[in-house]
């Protein structure tokens, strides 16, 4: 998927890679469409003045800008930084182009890089100092406005880690001390790794309030001819979504692929045996790549000839393809082929003549246990926790740990400070909408405090 590159943090990404980012991206950038968001390209570079006016916003990003201090061999007079992120980019030609209220919503998506000069831990996918990822940044002339499409594009982000990636997640509120730098409020879909027990934060919807628009003066006129201030989102997600992906699914034979996402869907491999009409095999295969092809599956033949069909099943389980269809002399008299299963390792014998409707079936099935055993596995993490105790507890057994809180920064930061260790401090992940009942009377687990909500705590990527 991935190749090292010969600076720390920063990864070449191979076309199996580029596939499944590339149909995330169809089926985002057609939704996003759908809301009238239209994609715009804003340069990589950003000058100190602008980067630096939003005080909050830069302070989080502050010790991951990377800066560019010299042109050839001499030394710029003021250096230029490579954006974090592009809301300071943006935003004062968002103060340009926003006069009346005629100009709102302001709708705009960019697919892009960008730079987090990330000192620690760098990880593929996870923690890398250049990723691809959609930022979206829009304008409104209400609050109202701003909030529903926040939640809008977070069920879009849930459509991709549940529907394509066979994900399951939480959709909830971050809370005050990690919400993003600057913003109103921050809302995420939140996913778990059982087999490391860490929490990953998918993908963020933020509302970012009127906070950019008073630091760039983003103001228009009403309908009633007074002056206003605009009312503002940002949201994206990320080549993240992949390493979660890899993670979720993968097993000691290496990845694990649901078809929605996987570059090669099916791989039909030829099981000569000895004394057999290898060509006639072979065009048994190309057949049946070619009526695939045509039903709009992804699939291909390994016909290469010096690698045992063995090998090739070895070779193809590890890139994770869904589906191994194999075909020998045998199948062929019988008029059928031999499917293997990825997921599960499952094999069926279907009739040829029945072979574009079983395979469909077969990837929706694959597509749906996937999620159904990631959500198992995931649902069987989480713990719930009423008491400090109980809480050291699951985070020493790497539970998803859910806990009654007094929703205090103070006390979150406490947590932080208690739990801190070699391999990370506990912190929330996200308030859950759907918040099962509180009894009245409940206190925070940690401060023994009148709780005012649940919250997902853990360890996190």
């Amino acid at each position: 998927m991935i190749e090292y590159y010969d600076i720390s943090g920063c990864y070449i990404l191979r076309p199996w890679t580029m596939a499944i980012w590339e149909t995330m991206q169809a089926f985002f950038d057609a939704e996003i469409k759908k809301m009238k968001i239209k994609n715009c390209y804003f340069p990589l570079f950003v000058s100190p003045a602008v980067l630096e006016k939003e005080k909050d916003h830069i302070e989080g990003f502050a010790p991951e800008v990377a800066w560019v201090t010299k042109s050839g061999k001499s030394e710029l007079e003021v250096p230029i930084a490579i954006r974090p992120t592009s809301e300071t980019v943006m935003y004062p030609y968002y103060s340009k182009w926003i006069r009346g209220h005629r100009d709102l919503p302001l709708k705009l998506n960019q697919w892009c890089n960008v730079v987090r000069w990330e000192f620690s831990n760098p990880t593929p996918f996870i923690r890398s100092r250049e990723f691809l990822w959609q930022e979206g940044h829009t304008a409104f002339a209400t609050k109202e406005e701003a909030g529903k499409e926040v939640l809008e594009i977070l069920e879009l982000y849930r459509r991709i880690y549940e529907e394509y990636l066979a994900i399951p997640v939480v959709k909830g509120k971050k809370s005050e001390n990690e919400k993003f730098a600057g913003g109103l409020y921050t809302t995420s879909v939140e996913a778990f790794v059982p087999n490391t027990g860490r929490g990953v934060q998918g993908a963020t919807s933020h509302c970012l309030g009127q906070n950019f628009a008073k630091m760039f003066d983003i103001t228009f006129e009403n309908e009633k001819g007074e002056k206003a201030m605009i009312w503002q989102n940002s949201w994206a997600y990320s080549t993240r979504t992949i390493g979660v992906m890899v993670m979720v699914h993968g097993d000691d034979k290496g990845l694990v692929l649901p078809p929605k996402v996987a570059s090669i869907q099916a791989i039909v491999i030829p099981v000569p045996f000895k004394d057999a009409d290898t060509q006639a095999i072979f065009d048994a295969c190309l057949k049946t790549v070619e009526e695939l092809s045509e039903a709009g599956f992804r699939v291909e033949a390994d016909l290469r000839d010096n690698y045992s069909p063995g090998w090739k099943y070895s070779h193809w389980e590890l890139k994770g393809v869904p589906l191994r269809i194999e075909i020998g002399p045998k199948d062929m008299e019988k008029k059928q082929v031999r499917c293997v299963r990825r997921d599960n390792s499952a094999k069926v014998d279907i009739p040829v003549s029945d072979l574009v409707k079983e395979v469909k079936d077969m990837f929706d099935k694959i597509q749906q246990n996937l999620f159904d055993v990631a959500k198992q596995k995931r649902d069987a993490s989480i713990q719930v926790a009423k008491t400090w105790d109980e809480f050291t507890v699951a985070l020493s057994e790497k539970k998803l740990i859910l806990a009654p809180w007094c929703d205090e920064q103070a006390v979150e930061e406490d947590v932080k400070a208690r739990t801190k260790g070699e391999i990370g401090a506990a912190k929330s992940l996200c308030s859950p909408f759907d918040q099962p009942e509180l009894p009245e009377g409940t206190l925070c687990f940690a401060s023994g405090k009148p709780a005012k909500k649940w919250t997902y705590w853990g360890r996190s990527y």
